[in-house]
C-alpha cells in the first residue's frame, strides 16, 4: 500500500515539531569562498535554530586525508546543545538528500526516501547522499518508504491541506525522471505525499543550479496564503519569469477552492562572488517552533541591500505575528547554492495519542 492508501500525509512546515536536521559542510568544490566561510554560516544557522527547538547535525566521523574530522570539528564549534551525528554523506543540502516526513492521523510518523542524483547529476560522488536519508530513518527507527521518483526536497512545498507548490522547471527537468511525463509525477506524488492539488509555476530564481527549486521562489506562508520573490524592475533577469509566476498564481485554486493570496517579497540587489551572480532569495526562511530564521544578504554595509532587508525582514514579520525573528547572514550559506531553508529539514513530531 502506497503512503497516501495508509493515511498519511505531508504536513506543513508549521505544525508541531520534533527537531530540525542539518549536515556539516564537506565538499570543497561547491563553496565559492570556500569551506571555512561556509561552516561558520551553518554554525550560525543551527545555533540560532537551537535557540528554539532541537537541532541534529550529521557530520561524518572519518578523517580526510589531510587528518581534518568533519564530526570533531562540528562537535568542537556547535553550541553544546546540537546533537551530532556520525553519519556519512557527500554534501550539506539536508533539505533535499534527508527524508520527507509524513504523519497520519493515528498518530504515526514515517519518512519517504527519495531517489537522489545531485540536482540532475551535477556533483560526484553522490551515492552516500542517496543513501544519507535511509540512515537517518534507521537511526531515528521510523519507516522508510522508498518512493520510486528523483526528487530533493527543495522542490515540493505544501500547506498540509493536500496543495503541494511546485515548478515545472525542476520537477519535469529532463535529468530526474526523464521517462515520467508531467501527469505520472503527479501521480506519484499524490500517492507518496497524500496531496490532491497542485500549483504548477514556470521557472525558478535565474541562476539557480537546483533547475528552479520552488523554496528559492514561493513558500506557504498558511493556508490560502503564498510568499513570493518578485521584481518589479522590468532590467533585471527575473522579470518576466516574475510576471509569468505572478499570473499562474492569480488563477491558482488550492484543495480548499482558494484563490490563496499573495505576499510579495521583492527580490534583493544583484551581488555576485567570483564572477558567478548568487541567486539571493529572503524566501529562503525558516519557520522554526515560535519563530522565523530569515537569511539577510547586507551585513558588509551595503546600503541599498541593507535597506532591501529591511522591507523584507518588516514583510515577514507582519506576515508571522507572535514570531521571533533571527536574521541571519545569508551570503556565506548562498555561495554553496542555497540558503536557511535548503540546509535544514524539519522533523515534524507524531502526534500523542491518549
Amino acid at each position: 500500500m502506497t503512503p497516501r492508501e495508509r493515511g498519511f500525509r505531508m504536513p506543513a512546515e508549521w505544525e508541531g515539531r520534533e527537531a530540525t536536521l542539518m549536515a556539516w559542510p564537506v565538499r570543497a568544490e561547491a563553496w565559492l569562498d570556500g569551506l571555512d566561510e561556509a561552516r561558520d554560516g551553518f554554525v550560525e544557522v543551527a545555533n540560532a535554530i537551537s535557540g528554539f527547538e532541537r537541532v541534529i547535525m550529521i557530520a561524518r566521523g572519518n578523517a580526510e586525508a589531510d587528518g581534518y574530522s568533519p564530526f570533531k570539528d562540528a562537535r568542537k564549534r556547535l553550541s553544546s546543545a546540537i546533537e551530532v551525528w556520525d553519519l556519512p554523506h557527500d554534501d550539506s543540502w539536508l533539505r533535499d538528500n534527508g527524508p520527507t516526513f509524513l504523519l497520519d492521523e493515528k498518530g504515526g510518523r514515517c519518512g519517504i526516501d527519495w531517489r537522489f542524483n545531485a540536482w540532475g547529476r551535477k556533483y560526484e560522488p553522490y551515492d552516500a547522499d542517496d543513501r544519507l536519508a535511509s540512515l537517518v530513518l534507521r537511526r531515528m527507527e521510523t519507516e522508510r518508504v522508498a518512493a520510486p521518483l528523483v526528487l530533493e526536497g527543495g522542490s515540493i512545498h505544501t500547506d498540509g491541506e493536500g496543495t503541494l507548490l511546485v515548478t515545472e522547471e525542476c520537477l519535469l527537468a529532463r535529468n530526474r525522471n526523464p521517462d515520467l511525463s508531467k501527469a505520472d509525477i503527479e501521480d506519484l506524488l499524490r500517492e507518496y505525499l497524500g496531496v490532491d492539488t497542485f500549483i504548477w509555476l514556470d521557472r525558478g530564481l535565474a541562476g539557480d543550479e537546483t533547475d528552479g527549486h520552488v523554496d528559492n521562489l514561493a513558500c506557504f506562508v498558511r493556508p490560502g496564503l503564498i510568499a513570493v520573490q518578485v521584481t518589479s524592475d522590468p532590467e533585471q533577469e527575473n522579470y518576466a519569469n516574475s510576471a509569468r509566476n505572478l499570473a499562474i498564481l492569480a488563477e491558482a485554486r488550492d484543495y480548499a477552492g482558494r484563490r490563496p493570496q499573495v505576499l510579495k517579497i521583492e527580490q534583493p540587489p544583484a551581488r555576485s562572488c567570483r564572477g558567478e551572480r548568487l541567486t539571493l532569495s529572503y524566501v529562503n526562511y525558516y519557520p522554526v517552533s515560535g519563530g522565523l530564521v530569515i537569511p539577510v544578504f547586507g551585513r558588509d554595509g551595503d546600503s541599498a541591500m541593507r535597506a532591501s532587508d529591511e522591507r523584507a525582514l518588516s514583510t515577514l514579520r507582519e506576515a508571522y505575528p507572535g514570531r521571533k525573528t533571527v536574521a541571519i547572514d545569508g551570503l556565506r550559506i548562498i555561495k554553496g547554492g542555497g540558503n536557511v531553508h535548503c540546509i535544514t529539514q524539519q522533523i515534524p513530531a507524531p502526534r500523542r495519542l491518549s
